[in-house]
């Protein structure tokens, strides 16, 4: 990277972001700076990873051409209105911050400002994240392409309009957890079946990590791979059955639908 960054909150997701850039070697140490609230979690952020990190945003801002903006959303205005008088529009600001409009950090900064706004995921701290990013109004193609490499270095990235992000937040932002619950169902039925809690849960795991791949690497429809795997008369299909009777794809359409119109009532305020 051929410029300074500067992550100001460096919680869960600032710090995985942190991490993996770090990792991957598209940021040096010496390249990045942290703002975070408190002089102990600057400390601790230093020692773990070598970053110049302090408490005043406004220092770290000036003093970067890129800002990850990792504050929670009700932190949001708070750090605008500490960092509004030293971000100009040669900066790129990238928002990692649930459900903040582009408009309202555009409202809160200088004129002109280019701003990228990204939904992203907690698998950011594996590097395997899912990020979707999405320009304000005065974001070109070289802001996204930087915002790109950003995220790219943790995951993948798409690119669409914010007026999409509330239904990312509700599919791939809440996924994992649709997930991890589906794990947890799975893993206790075959304590159920009598097999031990860590056969049960390597058994869980390793399958829902061979599904995906398969997924991502054979580029085969899910249904076309489902029938596969379904034979006639068999035990596959007998528990579909149940499944289906039990309405569990109509629960997972009506919890995601759930879960956007909450994004978009939090969008609201």
């Amino acid at each position: 990277m051929d410029a300074t960054l500067a992550i100001l909150g460096a919680g869960r997701m600032g710090e995985a972001l942190l991490g993996g850039l770090l990792r991957s070697g598209w940021a040096t140490a010496d390249q990045v700076l942290c703002a975070v609230r408190t002089a102990e979690r600057a400390a601790v952020l230093t020692s773990t990873y070598g970053v110049r990190a302090g408490t005043d945003a406004a220092v770290a801002a000036a003093a970067a051409d890129v800002l990850v903006v990792a504050v929670k959303p009700q932190n949001m205005d708070a750090l605008l209105v500490q960092i509004a008088g030293d971000v100009t529009p040669s900066h790129t600001v990238i928002s990692v911050a649930a459900g903040v409009p582009t408009a309202r950090i555009e409202q809160a900064l200088r004129d002109g400002v280019p701003v990228v706004r990204v939904m992203s995921n907690v698998a950011v701290q594996v590097d395997e994240a899912m990020s979707a990013i999405s320009p304000g109004r005065h974001a070109g193609p070289e802001h996204l392409a930087t915002a790109e490499s950003v995220l790219g270095h943790v995951g993948k990235v798409v690119h669409l309009a914010e007026e999409h992000l509330d239904a990312v937040t509700a599919l791939s932002g809440s996924g994992p957890a649709y997930f991890f619950l589906l794990a947890e169902a799975m893993i206790d039925a075959g304590i159920l079946l009598g097999l031990p809690r860590d056969v049960a849960t390597e058994l869980i795991i390793q399958t829902m990590v061979g599904s995906a791949k398969m997924l991502r690497d054979t580029g085969r429809h899910p249904v076309e791979l489902r029938e596969a795997v379904t034979s006639p008369g068999g035990t596959t299909i007998a528990a579909i059955r149940v499944l289906e009777e039990q309405r569990v794809r109509a629960a997972f359409l009506n919890a995601i639908e759930a879960a956007q119109r909450r994004s978009t009532e939090l969008a609201g305020g």
